[in-house]
C-alpha cells in the first residue's frame, strides 16, 4: 500500500469514531476493494490508494455502500457528458464561468475537526446570458478536487451556505425535473456527506425554488435546513471569523477566493485531463446497462435525494 496524506491528529480521531476506519485494517479493505473492481467489466476506474480511501471513508468503510458509490460516480459521470466532458481548466470559456464565484469552498473549515463551508451564489451570473449546464460544470470540476484533495471534505463533510441574493426567474426557469434529477443524482455519486443547508437572503423565488428540490430532499437533510433573513442571523450558526469579508465576516475577500480557485483549477488540469479517461463501457456491465435516458428519464418516481 502505497503511503495516504497524513490526516490532522482532529480528522484522524473524526475518522475513527464516525467512519469506523481502523488504519491497520485499511489495506484489507482496499484488497477487497480492487478485487471486486477486476471482476467488474464495465468499471475503468481509478485505482490509487488515496483515491480509493477516500471512497471507504465517504462511505464509512461499508464494503458494498463502497462498492455501489464507486459504481454510480463512474455511471453518472458516463451519462452525464454536459457536466463532466472537455473539463480542460484553461479553456477561456470555463476560465469566465470560474470567475463567476458561484460554487466557492471557503478557505477555513468549522473547527479543526469541522465540516468545509462552501458558499453557493446562484445569483452570481446573469442566467439570461449564461449557461446553467457550464456554471454546474464548473461547480463539479472544484467538488471533483476536493474529492481527492480535501481530507476535510471526506472525513468532516460538507456545510452549505446558499446565498439568495440575485436570484432571477431566467435563473430558476432552467432548473427542468429531469435537470434537477441530473444534479441530485451527481450530488448522490460523490462521497461527500453534506452535514447542513444555510439559506440566506431568501428572496420572492425562494418559495418556488425549495418546492422544485424538496421532493428530492430526506426527511434527514430537511430537518438540517435553515432559513436566515440576515448575515446577523447567520453569525449565529457560523461565526463570522469564517465568512468572506462580504457576509460580514474576516475570512477573506470573495474575489481573492475566486482567484485562488481559478488558480486551483488550472494547478489541476492534469488531472482533469487524466480523468476523463476514466468511464463506463455500459455495453459491458452485467444485466441492464445503464444510460442518461433509463438514469434522468421524467417518466417514474423520481429518488428521494439521501443524505448522511
Amino acid at each position: 500500500m502505497t503511503a495516504l496524506r497524513p490526516l490532522a491528529p482532529e480528522l484522524a480521531e473524526k475518522a475513527r469514531l464516525e467512519l469506523n476506519e481502523v488504519p491497520q485494517r485499511i489495506a484489507d479493505d482496499l484488497a477487497a476493494l480492487r478485487s471486486w473492481l477486476t471482476k467488474q467489466p464495465h468499471l475503468n476506474p481509478r485505482t490509487d490508494d488515496q483515491f480509493l480511501v477516500n471512497f471507504l471513508r465517504g462511505c464509512k468503510y461499508s464494503l458494498e455502500k463502497t462498492k455501489e458509490k464507486l459504481d454510480n460516480y463512474y455511471t453518472v459521470k458516463t451519462a452525464i457528458p454536459e457536466f463532466f466532458d472537455n473539463r480542460d481548466p484553461v479553456n477561456e470559456t470555463l476560465q469566465n464561468y470560474m470567475s463567476f464565484g458561484v460554487n466557492l469552498p471557503l478557505p477555513h473549515t468549522l473547527d479543526a475537526d469541522g465540516p468545509r463551508l462552501m458558499l453557493v451564489r446562484m445569483g452570481a451570473y446573469d442566467a439570461s446570458k449564461y449557461s446553467i449546464i457550464d456554471v454546474m460544470k464548473v461547480c463539479y470540476m472544484i467538488t471533483d478536487v476536493l474529492l481527492v484533495n480535501d481530507d476535510t471534505s471526506i472525513i468532516a463533510g460538507h456545510m452549505v451556505l446558499v446565498d439568495l441574493r440575485g436570484l432571477t426567474f431566467a435563473c430558476m426557469s432552467q432548473f427542468s425535473p429531469t435537470f434537477i434529477k441530473k444534479m441530485t443524482s451527481v450530488i448522490e455519486a460523490f462521497p461527500i456527506r453534506t452535514k447542513g443547508i444555510h439559506f440566506i437572503n431568501p428572496s420572492s423565488g425562494f418559495d418556488a425554488l425549495y418546492k422544485l428540490f424538496h421532493g428530492f430532499l430526506s426527511k434527514k437533510i430537511q430537518d438540517r435546513i435553515q432559513v436566515h433573513e440576515s448575515f446577523e442571523a447567520l453569525h449565529k450558526f457560523v461565526p463570522k471569523k469564517y465568512l468572506p469579508e462580504e457576509y460580514g465576516g474576516s475570512g477573506g475577500r470573495l474575489e481573492n477566493i475566486i482567484a485562488d480557485w481559478s488558480k486551483t483549477l488550472i494547478t489541476n488540469r492534469d488531472f482533469f485531463i487524466e480523468d476523463a479517461k476514466f468511464r463506463n463501457d455500459e455495453r459491458k456491465r452485467p444485466g441492464k446497462p445503464k444510460s442518461a435516458s433509463t438514469l434522468f428519464g421524467v417518466e417514474g418516481s423520481f429518488r428521494t435525494l439521501e443524505f448522511d
